[in-house]
């Protein structure tokens, strides 16, 4: 299925296709700190996110020509990022001999100290609950509840049915607040 694209993003396609700079530096410009946050919800450190976004923007620009169009441009970019965060994160966790969850729990405890952590207690405990969650449920629980992005965005982005991530977001929630309400 080809997702409807403006003519203006058509037009972008077509230049980033062609190699141009500008363009990309247009599509930086308009998604960076979209892509930053998306990142960050997962992988919690300020250093590691913009490690983790600086590789998310060279595999853009290297994978742009085959970018096919079957989603939106920004969808495809974010299904990139993702990618890439869980890769970073299950990486880090494999270094320390942790499971993923481990290891999010570990940097989670650290964001206290982060100067550019700027929540308060409730938003730290919020943190430690989402981290209780599966992976998959914590990436469908921030994309939703952070980010407020779309079912049918975020079925193209984690390639999943829309019914499934509504129930995953659904069960998500009961489990947030079970343990907001125990700890």
């Amino acid at each position: 299925m080809q997702a409807i694209k403006t003519t203006q993003e058509q037009d972008l396609i077509r230049r980033l296709k062609e190699g141009s700079q500008s363009a990309f530096k247009e599509l930086l410009d308009a998604h960076q700190e979209r892509l930053y946050w998306h990142i960050r919800n997962m992988v919690k450190s300020h250093d590691d996110t913009d490690d983790v976004l600086q590789n998310v923007c060279i595999k853009i620009f290297r994978s742009i020509k085959n970018f096919k169009g079957d989603s939106q441009l920004y969808t495809w970019m974010y299904r990139i990022a993702t990618n890439e965060s869980i890769t970073f994160l299950n990486k880090q966790a494999k270094l320390r001999n942790r499971t993923v969850q481990e290891y999010q729990e570990d940097i989670i405890g650290k964001l206290e100290s982060d100067v550019y952590f700027d929540g308060d207690e409730i938003q730290l405990k919020l943190q430690k609950a989402i981290a209780t969650l599966p992976p998959k449920q914590q990436q469908i629980f921030q994309m939703k509840y952070f980010q407020d992005i779309t079912y049918d965005a975020m079925s193209e982005i984690l390639t999943t049915s829309t019914g499934g991530l509504k129930s995953s977001y659904h069960i998500a929630v009961k489990k947030v607040t079970e343990y907001l309400k125990t700890h």
